[in-house]
């Protein structure tokens, strides 16, 4: 099994920045997928932003141009850097990874980003 471990987060002002770490260890297979989610009370965990092993992006409508995901494949490890940030981003991030053959997700701890004067 993959465990993913989580760094970053905390509070920042809007129009901020803060960018979030997540490192995998275990036995990763690729091709694979790993990205963050996120959760407010009340809301369904959405999408932020995924990126393959092979380096194929998808970002959230609501995150395009602010937030870039990026990967380093033999660390591991996926980035998530949160630029211009709004009070609509507070949430609970979590990683996430899984393979490309299945929809069965691992998901990180979560780690709580608050967006706030």
């Amino acid at each position: 099994q993959v465990q993913l471990v989580e760094s970053g987060g905390g509070l920042v002002q809007p129009g901020g920045s803060l960018t979030l770490s997540c490192a995998a260890s275990g036995s990763i297979f690729r091709p694979n997928i790993m990205g963050w989610y996120r959760q407010t009370p009340g809301k369904q965990r959405e999408l932020v932003a995924t990126m393959t092993s092979g380096s194929v992006t998808n970002y959230a409508d609501s995150v395009k141009g602010r937030f870039t995901i990026s990967r380093d494949n033999a660390k591991n490890t996926v980035i998530l850097q949160m630029n211009s940030l709004k009070p609509d981003d507070t949430a609970v991030y979590y990683c996430s990874y899984w393979r490309s053959t299945t929809i069965n997700v691992l998901w990180g701890q979560g780690t709580q980003v608050t967006v706030s004067s």
